[in-house]
């Protein structure tokens, strides 16, 4: 009897194992369900963001020579969604050759990313905000990271070259064709004068190298070639420049709200906020880069120039970094309603809002960072925050004068305005201490008319000419400081 009730309770066991067992393995393999995959590729950094219904562990190792990059996921299953992400890598992306997806054990998904150049990653998770639910985000940025004004100096160089066609605003939004700019001659290359003077750096330095080859065992991807800059080919302007013709450059800043994650508002027709505003960005550098004020070249600064996710800290960061006298943030906004209309120009507040809409807007803006996904431990969170609580009252003066100069012009082209005065609020992306500073709502995305006109290549046209008429008024009134450009 004994041996048979031990049997019995032997066997029992054993079941009641097994069952746990099975448990434990369902619970695992079903621990979270990746829904998503996107790839933002920019010469900044290439994001990769996998997103699923539950919080993912990971693992990574970069490997050299060739350079890759292995990440293991935990507790996942590989499924279509996550095989998409193969197709997703584009030839073009700066970093990532192609990658390699595979379930590497029964609970763990690893992804071979094979790169172009050696990269410096930096993973990290996000909570459910917004549309997204949670999301695993690998960010890929070159060893040596990409400096605002040598970033500004290669492209003037790259526009005065004789072959260089002009570049055109990207034709991300569906229905609205890039605009056909006959191409203008090139008189004058400050930049570049400025920078043939730094005899301390090669100007090849400045130019992006070519890519690196395909990596061995994997399809050749085509790559663009990159035109060589020689030193020696200098136009005779360069070796006459003098300093006071070098000496001062007006750079504006232009910072495309949102972008890459963060797609900012949605009209009801689809379009995103960050595209339309890429699209006026591009048109007003344009308008920028051809001016002058009172005979100093002006040259226009993008904090983006394709669709990327910048921090609202760096946003302000490169605007400082390039020295710009101007910096002007263009967003176009949706409300709770669609009856909602008008553009707006906002300036920074140190001791409240004018509005409680703008208040509400400004507070909307600064969650920017949680959509777009910030990597906190990556950013001196400390250090920014103190960076960006210096504004002074000169600079807001200076902001408001602004403001008012591109309302006047903005009325001027038969746009409606939400309010007839700038407006002040917290904005955090208008902290910079010493420049002025202004975030230009173009209208409200979430009406559907203003939707249309937004996406209208002829209104964007008269949004960029109006802007630039208001950044001419203003400088009209307030001539830049002298200042020297130490690049």
């Amino acid at each position: 009897m004994k041996k048979e009730n031990s049997g019995i309770h032997r066997r029992l066991l054993l079941q009641g194992g097994s069952i746990a067992l099975l448990l434990g393995v369902h619970e695992i393999a079903h621990g979270a369900t990746i829904v998503a995959v996107r790839v933002w590729p920019a010469e900044d950094y290439t994001r990769v963001t996998i997103e699923s219904d539950g919080r993912l562990a990971s693992q990574q190792l970069v490997v050299g020579n060739p350079p890759r990059l292995a990440v293991d996921i935990d507790g996942i299953q590989l499924n279509p969604a996550l095989r998409e992400l193969v197709g997703k890598i584009k030839p073009g992306d700066p970093f990532i050759q192609g990658l390699r997806v595979g379930q590497f054990a029964p609970t763990t998904v690893r992804i071979v990313f094979d790169l172009k150049q050696t990269v410096k990653p930096q993973v990290f998770s996000l909570a459910p905000v917004a549309a997204y639910q949670h999301r695993l985000v690998l960010d890929l940025y070159p060893q040596t990271a990409v400096d605002p004004m040598e970033a500004l100096i290669a492209e003037r160089l790259r526009d005065a070259g004789p072959t260089s066609p002009r570049r055109e605003p990207p034709s991300s939004v569906a229905g609205i064709a890039p605009r056909q700019v006959a191409p203008t001659p090139k008189a004058s290359d400050p930049l570049g004068e400025l920078m043939a003077q730094q005899a301390a750096r090669p100007l090849q330095d400045l130019v992006p190298p070519p890519a690196t080859p395909p990596v061995v065992g994997t399809a050749p991807v085509p790559v663009a070639p990159v035109v060589p800059v020689a030193p020696a080919a200098a136009p005779p302007s360069v070796a006459a420049a003098t300093t006071s013709r070098t000496d001062r450059i007006i750079i504006v800043a232009l910072d495309p709200g949102h972008g890459g994650e963060d797609p900012g508002a949605t009209g009801a027709n689809g379009t995103h906020e960050k595209d339309v505003v890429l699209q006026i960005a591009h048109r007003l550098r344009e308008r920028i880069n051809a001016s002058t004020v009172n005979g100093n070249p002006m040259r226009a600064f993008l904090t983006r120039d394709s669709d990327f996710f910048v921090p609202l800290g760096v946003r302000v960061q490169k605007a400082r970094r390039v020295q710009a006298d101007l910096f002007v943030s263009i967003h176009a906004d949706a409300f709770t309603t669609p009856a909602a209309r008008g553009a707006s120009v906002f300036a920074l507040s140190q001791s409240g809002a004018s509005s409680s809409a703008a208040r509400w807007l400004a507070n909307k803006e600064n969650q920017a960072d949680k959509v777009g996904g910030l990597n906190v431990r990556a950013h001196e969170v400390q250090v920014q925050r103190a960076m960006l609580d210096m504004s002074t009252t000169a600079q807001i003066n200076d902001s408001i004068k602004l403001g008012g100069a591109m309302l006047g012009e903005i009325k001027g082209i038969g746009a409606r305005l939400h309010k007839a005065q700038v407006e002040q609020a917290g904005f955090a992306v208008l902290k910079a201490p010493d420049i002025p500073s202004v975030l230009v709502e173009t209208a409200f995305i979430s009406n559907p008319e203003e939707e249309s006109r937004l996406r209208s290549p002829e209104y964007q046209e008269s949004l960029a000419d109006a802007l630039m008429r208001g950044i001419q008024r203003y400088f009209a009134q307030n001539p830049p400081l002298a200042r020297s450009r130490q690049l």
